[in-house]
């Protein structure tokens, strides 16, 4: 089982074996990846129950929706260069019934997966905990690998956050800071200095979005609150990070702001709103990254937009 176990734990020492900037510094022209959300193996039987607080006593359902997705990015061509899964692994919270099993199927699913496509991990509310403590962040990192990290594909950058530490950080106030400090050197690393790669764009993974559609909207369950969000969105800004891309809402949602994309991606799992299950097509070209929510049934049936497939091409 340990040789299984390693696709799962690529993301170690902040940065992601294999995705490296030694080894992906250079651009090497367009590619594209998957960004999906919250399988969240559980909540689809919680939510008809109207018993959301519960781990859900079932999950076939999402493991046939994950199995279906990933058969779906298996058969694109080209073929993503990675594919990122933006928090919400399972619904079962840390040190409750069902967490284990919902891990070990959700494990089960995902490894179908072709091997060289690798798979990022992001840390959800549902991983950690709302309110996160050095243990559950620690059982997170041992299932999933590093709650925050940063990894280079084709000269564009990446940063995985953990989301939970911007939110509610009350139980582990120096997990918070640590992140702080990180996050500020990625940040200002290569706005300041001309000594290292330029990346070609800076792109940002975190499973609760900084907001729904406005930067200006009121506080929510849903998004990060209006002080730590204009705090990041500034910081975001000033090093030229060109989008964000979240998932927890179970809709699809956001906007651009002052050149920065904050994408909301509905969910391979429960759907809240009139999404249908699916994941996100995103294509990264020198000049503009774009990107298209995909069914399950229309990637799996007939693959990507064509208008994306020919930026591919280009």
């Amino acid at each position: 089982m340990a040789k299984s176990d390693d696709i799962f734990l690529r993301a170690k020492h902040r940065t992601f074996s294999g995705l490296t900037e030694d080894a992906e510094h250079e651009w090497t022209g367009p590619f594209c990846f998957i960004q999906a959300a919250d399988p969240q193996l559980g909540l689809m039987k919680a939510w008809r129950d109207g018993d959301c607080d519960g781990g859900g006593d079932e999950w076939a359902d999402e493991v046939e929706l994950t199995k279906q997705a990933v058969e779906a990015v298996n058969q694109l061509r080209p073929k993503p260069r990675f594919m990122v899964l933006c928090g919400d692994l399972v619904h079962a919270m840390p040190d409750t019934p069902f967490r284990e099993g919902q891990e070990r199927d959700l494990k089960a699913a995902l490894s179908g997966t072709d091997p060289s496509i690798p798979m990022i991990f992001v840390s959800g509310n549902h991983d950690l905990g709302n309110t996160p403590t050095p243990s559950t962040v620690e059982q997170y990192c041992s299932s999933w690998g590093d709650d925050y990290f940063s990894f280079w594909v084709g000269g564009v950058l990446f940063l995985v956050l953990n989301s939970q530490l911007f939110y509610d950080a009350s139980a582990c106030p120096e997990l918070k800071e640590a992140q702080d400090t990180w996050l500020e050197e990625q940040l200002c690393r290569f706005s300041s200095s001309s000594t290292v790669p330029k990346p070609k764009h800076v792109l940002v993974f975190q499973h609760i979005p900084l907001y729904l559609k406005s930067p200006d909207e009121d506080n929510d369950y849903f998004n990060l609150q209006r002080g730590v969000r204009e705090n990041l969105l500034d910081r975001f800004k000033k090093a030229g990070v060109k989008a964000v891309f979240s998932g927890h809402y179970h809709r699809n949602a956001g906007g651009c702001h002052d050149g920065l994309d904050m994408v909301v991606s509905s969910a391979i799992g429960c759907q809240l709103g009139e999404d249908t299950h699916g994941v996100r097509v995103v294509v990264v070209t020198a000049d503009s990254v774009i990107h298209r929510y995909h069914s399950l049934e229309q990637l799996r049936t007939r693959g990507m937009d064509e208008d994306l497939r020919k930026l591919l091409q280009a």
